[in-house]
């Protein structure tokens, strides 16, 4: 059974660091994305950065890029997320996705499987 576990969200003042985690079992291919979105109260959630298994791609939005930096650790099958320089403005429920085939973008409408969610406060 397919399965997407995020960890490591808190609470971290501005300027901080955190790093989340997006486990990934039960899905062997080879030819699929992870992205990771977010989602702050009464907004829609949106993409932050994205990685395609295949060649390593990794595609981030405006507001993250230069702060945020996404790899993946393929013998243990998942993606972090490190995230610097922490603003309010990035608050949210932080979650990892799955696109079953194809290249990386943030389009949350092309991704399959969902996680959970972990939450990230940032406020000092």
């Amino acid at each position: 059974q397919l399965q997407l576990v995020e960890s490591g969200g808190g609470l971290v003042q501005p300027g901080g660091s955190l790093r989340l985690s997006c486990v990934i079992s039960g899905f062997t291919s080879d030819y699929h994305a992870i992205g990771w979105f977010r989602q702050a109260p009464g907004k829609e959630r949106e993409g932050v950065s994205c990685i395609t298994r295949s060649d390593s791609n990794t595609v981030y939005s405006d507001s993250v890029k230069g702060r945020f930096t996404l790899t993946r650790d393929n013998a243990k099958n998942t993606v972090y997320l490190q995230m610097n320089s922490l603003k309010p403005e990035d608050t949210g429920v932080y979650s990892c996705a799955l696109k079953v085939f194809g290249y990386c973008d943030l389009d949350r409408g092309r991704y399959d499987f969902w996680g959970q969610g972990t939450q990230v406060t940032v406020s000092s």
